[in-house]
């Protein structure tokens, strides 16, 4: 196998280029969820309202989803290692305009262009690991990437608490630029230049997925602010929503049918495993967006919590994913994958439920504490075990195609996860608090006593949506089939 051969030569050093690429996507995922504990602040600074803010988030999640399927492709054409450069000098560019802007609308656009270049680097890091490292040590590499994914995504808030309480809001943003200059430097010397191979780009398959996927969360994220009717004129919110899953069905339909090289190989799910760890995976990315909303939210309105100390909540997560992840790591290659990524998938929907019970105004931090020391347990066990499973038996040619699938389908999952945890929010504040307009004003400022009760039932409930989508994960991951470097064993 030509991937042996690459990994045997000294000159490649896999565990340094590896080191150079998560740096990256590090900082990428970082921002995915950096602006959940900022959403206060934004929303105070720039005068805007929930949906207008939450937009910041799912404008990024949107940019960054849509191009996955092609700049995987894009990756195995041109190389892997000159898009990831190229896409860390658009996101280091686009985070600096966001700090720089004046106004939600500016700073969406810029989020649209930081999405854009996070989209181009993502693919390039599994695509790396599947080519260099041999089948028998992905899972120890595929771990690293596992943590990194996992701990990013927690580290977020922390750091964007930090940030806001300490400089403002515009330097969650800011902070990206020192370290996408080093990620560059270290990427530019540790990274191979690995072989190309010839790929055609659908563009019509593009063009369809941009629209079917922009209709269905633009519908989904702004049904409650036109209260599930009429947007403008003949279109209304279900007009959109059914839109966009007819796009959807017809870019399916129209991947099937394509003689060429479609943008989204339908063959890649013929493989049980990938098709298993995508949904898996699509799964964790709605849940652990969607979780954070209501999370620093009650915190910052009804404890009265500093972004800094709300954000500190997550730490127990962050410090016990991390700590297990070299431990999942080196199991990873040795047990089945469907009992490892299965702990992982049922604590995380046990811990959001647990955290559902506590979150009132008189809970004591100890009682939020535990819970979220186990969605650290659950963070620890799936993100390793998934993305190995997902990528273990593609081919080589295929490896660019296959990353750019399993990332797309995380961030139409994360995608998702915003829009439909912002309605649920707005609709459970809208019931608990009496008016839309009281729900709205609730998220930039702390709440008199008298609410805190309804505002916490209804970040509370909120939760239950993770926990339940959680639950498909799960039984996705109970059918993997045993690797086949396990089976040879």
């Amino acid at each position: 196998m030509a991937v042996h051969t690459e990994a045997a030569k000294p000159e490649l050093r896999p565990w340094p280029a590896l080191w150079a690429l998560v740096l990256g996507f590090f900082m990428i995922l970082v921002d995915s969820t950096i602006v959940s504990v900022a959403t206060p602040a934004i929303l105070v600074d720039l005068g805007t309202d929930v949906g207008n803010v939450v937009w910041v988030t799912s404008a990024y999640l949107l940019a960054y989803a849509v191009p996955l399927l092609i700049t995987g492709r894009l990756g195995d054409r041109v190389g892997p290692k000159k898009l990831y450069l190229t896409g860390l000098v658009v996101f280091t560019a686009a985070s600096v305009w966001c700090g720089l802007t004046n106004s939600i609308e500016m700073l969406i656009v810029a989020r649209v262009f930081q999405g854009f270049g996070a989209s181009m680097m993502t693919p390039q890091t599994m695509a790396v690991i599947t080519r260099i490292f041999p089948a028998d040590e992905r899972g120890r590499a595929m771990s690293l990437w596992g943590a990194v994914a996992g701990v990013a995504t927690l580290v977020g808030p922390i750091l964007g608490g930090v940030l806001v309480d300490g400089l403002g809001w515009e330097w969650i943003f800011f902070i990206n630029a020192p370290v996408g200059v080093i990620g560059f430097v270290l990427a530019m010397r540790l990274v191979p230049d690995l072989p190309t191979n010839e790929h055609r780009f659908d563009w019509l398959g593009v063009a369809l997925i941009t629209v079917g996927l922009f209709c269905l969360v633009f519908g989904i994220q702004e049904g409650q602010k036109y209260d599930w009717g009429t947007i403008t004129g003949p279109i209304s919110v279900w007009a959109l929503i059914s839109t966009g899953l007819v796009v959807i069905a017809l870019f399916l339909f129209w991947q099937s049918r394509n003689p060429r090289e479609p943008l989204l190989p339908l063959s890649l799910f013929r493989d049980r495993n990938f098709s298993l760890a995508n949904i898996a995976i699509t799964t964790i990315g709605f849940s652990i967006t969607a979780m954070t909303f209501p999370l620093m939210l009650y915190a910052q309105s009804v404890r009265g919590l500093s972004p800094t100390r709300a954000a500190l909540l997550l730490v127990p997560m962050a410090v016990i994913s991390g700590a297990l992840a070299p431990f999942v790591g080196k199991l990873t290659d040795k047990v089945h994958p469907r009992y490892l990524a299965g702990i992982g998938l049922t604590c995380f929907p046990v811990s959001l439920v647990w955290l559902a019970q506590v979150m009132t105004p008189q809970a004591q931090v100890w009682e939020l504490l535990l819970p979220i020391g186990l969605l650290g347990v659950a963070n620890g066990f799936m993100w390793a075990p998934i993305g190995s499973t997902a990528t273990r038996n593609l081919p080589m040619h295929q490896a660019g195609a296959g990353a750019g699938v399993y990332n797309t389908t995380r961030q139409v999952g994360a995608v998702l996860g915003s829009a439909g945890i912002a309605v649920l929010m707005e609709s459970r504040l809208a019931t608990e608090l009496g008016t839309t307009e009281l729900a709205a004003e609730g998220f930039g400022m702390h709440l008199p006593e008298n609410l805190h009760d309804g505002f916490s039932t209804a970040m509370a409930q909120s939760l239950y949506l993770p926990a339940i989508v959680l639950v498909v994960g799960l039984v996705a991951a109970v059918w993997f089939e045993r690797p086949l470097h396990m089976r040879k064993d």
